[in-house]
């Protein structure tokens, strides 16, 4: 039964149908939120830590959805169910169609279809061919409840059964009356092959259940000893969904546009993402001849996201140039609304991808940015990912896979911007960067950005953690994450610029330890006593840098060439390593200036290179 106890709020909010890997994704992004919010499980036994969300367990049929919508002014529902899980999508289609409520289906990634597996749309189909075949001995990887479904031939032949340990699991067995001594559980054996090996199956059926699933690594595992695998497709959705999305990243900007107000703040997309999208929807113009009015890209984590495009242009020369207008949500982003060009051409004379100098992209004219110097400013994050997205693009619709490609990114009225960026001082002369680590803007407004620490920090204290990791943002947290496999996913809190106020967050919410993890172009500004390493309020001071130099007893040769730097991750070249006790020198100065903000909690700082190797 759904629990009746649950007070009415008094605005508009979410409901998340779950019990599944999305579905925790899910509440964690609505956490964030720090708003009400309800989450539907089918069975109260699926464990789930909602520390804003109301949890409601019992499933909600098409008579009672509709019902508690309305009840408790449901406005967007996030369906996060199994693809599986037909009866819930027809009642969440019901449900929305009766009420106009907007739907975000939250999908698996599913692995292109392959030729090897043996495909059916039912089980009727899949017996059959089991039957023809004459193939006994067959492993169940389908769950519990198809039991009844392939009824008809473990009647007849040996089946074994893969399910949860679960009480309401055990109870189906029962009621099917399905031989006990063919039952296995996933907690008792989590060794694919070596379980594939002792069954020996003459066959193997699963679902299309999508790679949170584990589908792949069934699949492969049991490819590669030889046994024939049958697949059930993931059946249609019933209803029409208004945005379909695959990750974290788009369920939140999905959740901006259609439940507005729910977060405080909107995200948006670096130059790096608009400038990927810009290139794939050229390069599928030049190579179709049709134009898009949208582009799907992958994000470095490989998430799916869907970017418009404002503008193709067939170029008199047979190139095109597909425009992207940047948003860059509500952070005060001085490229927010700016045109991100990029211009693609088949060049017959070299093969590759050739990135070209354009109007409004800054030229690299200094060393230290990893970069090639005289060549354009996009950096080495959003070059993986225009390099990743053209190579799959040619192999989708090219003939010739070795094509060069010449790549030119531009940004009308880019040198001006440029002017009010540090892009001068470094070196990059004649437009702006082309930037971005994890191909999202977070909001970076003060008082706001600073609110949403304070509540994820509140998120992990009620979860139980006591040990907070805090970290600068994407690259530094997947470095981190590694560190520490087996935290919680909201220990791992991004300060942003404010290491300061995130400090005092935590002596606050009294956290028993904090970790801190930082890259050297923030450290040294750290060392110095800066707590907000916003390059708009603080700069890399080399004289500074110098003097831990020479306390840590560096030659006169290296603190010479520290004048000479453009940026700190310099450092980590013209450090030799017999002098590299400097590091441990300027975590000394960070430490000095931490700890007084952290009267009763333990402090690691933790300082990382660009490979991810941690001094401390």
């Amino acid at each position: 039964m759904v629990n009746a106890d649950i007070k009415q709020p008094t605005q508009a909010t979410i409901l998340i149908i779950g019990g599944t890997t999305e579905g925790r994704i899910a509440v964690k992004i609505c956490d964030e939120a720090g708003k009400s919010y309800f989450y539907s499980t089918k069975n109260a036994s699926q464990q789930i830590d909602c520390v804003y969300g109301k949890r409601i367990s019992g499933g909600l049929d098409e008579v009672s959805m509709p019902g508690f919508c309305l009840r408790h002014n449901i406005r967007l529902i996030v369906d996060a169910a199994h693809p599986f899980a037909e009866n819930v999508h027809k009642n969440i289609g019901i449900t929305a169609q009766k009420l106009q409520i907007p739907v975000i289906r939250f999908e698996r990634n599913f692995p292109p279809s392959n030729p090897q597996l043996h495909w059916f749309d039912d089980y009727h189909s899949a017996i059959r061919f089991l039957e023809e075949k004459n193939i006994h001995n067959l492993l169940a990887l389908t769950g519990v409840n198809t039991i009844l479904k392939l009824k008809p031939y473990w009647l007849n032949h040996r089946c074994i059964f893969r399910i949860m340990k679960r009480n309401e699991s055990l109870a189906v067995v029962e009621k099917n009356g399905f031989p006990h001594e063919d039952i296995l559980f996933y907690e008792d054996e989590r060794d694919e092959t070596a379980l594939f090996q002792r069954l020996s199956p003459g066959a193997i059926i699963t679902k299309e259940s999508g790679e949170s699933g584990g589908f792949t690594g069934k699949i492969d595992t049991a490819l590669a000893l030889g046994i024939p695998v049958l697949v059930i497709r993931r059946p249609p959705l019933p209803y029409f969904a208004h945005a379909t999305i695959y990750g974290k990243h788009g369920l939140r900007k999905q959740i901006e546009t259609l439940s507005p107000g729910f977060f405080d703040l909107k995200t948006g997309y670096t130059s790096g993402s608009c400038a990927t999208a810009a290139v794939k929807a050229a390069l599928t113009a030049l190579l179709s001849g049709i134009p898009v009015e949208d582009i799907t890209i992958s994000l470095p984590n490989d998430e799916p996201v869907t970017i418009d495009i404002v503008r193709t242009v067939f170029e008199p020369n047979g190139s095109v140039t597909c425009t992207v207008l940047k948003d860059a949500g509500d952070d005060p982003d001085i490229t927010n609304r700016a045109e991100i060009c990029a211009n693609i051409a088949i060049n017959s004379t070299h093969s590759g991808i050739r990135f070209l100098q354009g109007i409004g992209v800054g030229k690299v004219t200094l060393p230290g940015l990893g970069l090639e110097i005289g060549g354009p400013a996009i950096n080495a994050t959003p070059r993986k990912m225009i390099e990743r997205e053209t190579q799959e693009t040619l192999e989708k619709l090219s003939d010739d896979l070795h094509t060069g490609i010449d790549i030119t990114i531009s940004v009308p009225h880019g040198e001006e911007i440029a002017k009010r960026t540090f892009n001068p001082k470094l070196g990059i002369v004649g437009g702006i960067s082309i930037i971005g680590t994890s191909g999202i803007v977070k909001p970076y407004s003060n008082e706001a950005f600073i609110h949403s620490i304070r509540r994820e920090a509140q998120v992990a204290k009620a979860l139980g953690v006591k040990y907070l990791i805090i970290n600068s943002g994407a690259k530094s947290e997947r470095y981190l994450k590694s560190l520490y496999p087996d935290a919680l996913p909201q220990a791992f809190v991004q300060y942003g610029n404010f290491i300061g106020e995130t400090l005092q967050i935590a002596a606050e919410e009294n956290f028993e330890e904090v970790t801190l993890g930082i890259m050297i172009g923030k450290a040294v500004k750290l060392a110095e006593g800066l707590l907000d390493t916003h390059s708009k309020r603080s700069v890399m001071n080399r004289r500074f840098i110098q003097s831990v130099a020479r306390e840590a007893s560096c030659t006169g040769i290296t603190i010479e060439k520290i004048a000479g730097i453009t940026l700190a991750r310099e450092l980590w070249q013209i450090i030799p390593v017999s002098e590299r006790v400097f590091f441990q020198a300027l975590l000394h100065h960070c430490r000095k200036v931490c700890e007084p903000l952290l009267p009763s909690a333990k402090l690691t700082i933790l300082l990382m290179d660009e490979e991810g190797c941690v001094w401390k």
